[in-house]
């Protein structure tokens, strides 16, 4: 059996944000994609699901407050995870006293988009989704220790 690809090594590691969002890819495959998440505030506050992605957040820093369609929450603290299965609605914010660092590890066999509940495409950077862009503070970083 021969390998498809290679192997990627990755750090922990993000850019401090003074406000907004960041989501920066740490490696990818045609299959799953790691992002390292943070929000400073908000998070992904527009109800959307992944109609082909499963995907799963682990909490690294802070705490996350994830609602599904009937807005039922769960919170997810630092060392916890959260599976959202394909076509799961939901949104998330954070709900800490600092920045919320997410690891997300996203697997589709098809193109990953984000639906809204009327079957409209949601980008996680439009102003639908309440985005805000994240400003670095610099040469600063979150890391893991």
């Amino acid at each position: 059996m021969e390998a498809e690809g290679k192997a990627q090594l990755f750090d922990l590691k993000t850019p401090m944000l003074r406000g907004g969002r960041s989501n920066t890819v740490l490696a990818q495959t045609d299959l799953m994609t790691v992002t390292i998440k943070y929000y400073n505030e908000g998070g992904e506050n527009a109800l959307h699901a992944h109609p082909a992605e499963d995907h799963a957040f682990v909490v690294l820093d802070g705490a996350a407050r994830f609602y599904d369609k009937d807005n039922q929450a769960t919170i997810v603290k630092k060392g916890q995870g959260i599976l959202v299965p394909k076509k799961w609605y939901y949104r998330f914010e954070n709900c800490g006293n600092g920045p919320l660092i997410l690891l997300r590890f996203g697997a589709a066999r098809e193109k990953a988009i984000r639906m809204s509940p009327e079957g409209k495409p949601l980008p996680g950077d439009s102003a639908e989704n309440k985005h805000r862009e994240g400003i670095p503070i610099e040469g600063r970083y979150w890391e893991m220790a």
